[in-house]
């Protein structure tokens, strides 16, 4: 089990998140995709994983309404995947949202993502819904946690 260290980083960091991103998804996205999509949001929240100072899984999410806070993106780099680096994200995340006085985390998965829903019923998350993502033509399950 790897022990990351999980890091709050500010704007100034999002060309690693963008780095990460590419890594891990596709399409790719550009920097200025990100910027775009954080326009008029509140309460950004940037986190990596670094593990030996080696930049290996990121989130990114803000808050969706008040009292819920929405997970927008969040992953680890292929070789350093099953080593509890996306649970130990996630545990910051729900740790960041409690302090910051949210009552429920959301997020979205392409239900072909596997590893990330296994992780978010571990997690206890519990199916709230499904939405249609035209982008993509496929649904995404929705997932949200109450936290405590």
């Amino acid at each position: 089990m790897a022990d990351a260290i999980i890091e709050v980083v500010g704007p100034e960091d999002l060309p690693v998140i963008a780095q990460l991103y590419n890594q891990i998804f596709r399409p790719a996205r550009d920097l200025d995709s990100f910027k775009r999509r954080f326009r008029g949001r509140y309460n950004i929240l940037q986190l990596v994983a670094r593990v030996k100072d080696r930049p290996v899984g990121f989130f990114i999410g803000f808050e969706l309404k008040p009292m819920v806070f929405f997970a927008w993106f969040y992953g680890v780099i292929p070789d350093c995947r099953r080593q509890g680096i996306a649970s130990q994200l996630m545990e910051a995340v729900h740790s960041w949202a409690r302090q910051n006085d949210y009552e429920s985390l959301r997020f979205e998965c392409h239900n072909q993502h596997r590893p990330m829903l296994h992780l978010a019923i571990a997690l206890e998350y519990d199916i709230v819904g499904i939405r249609w993502d035209p982008d993509r033509a496929e649904n995404l399950v929705i997932f949200e946690k109450v936290l405590n």
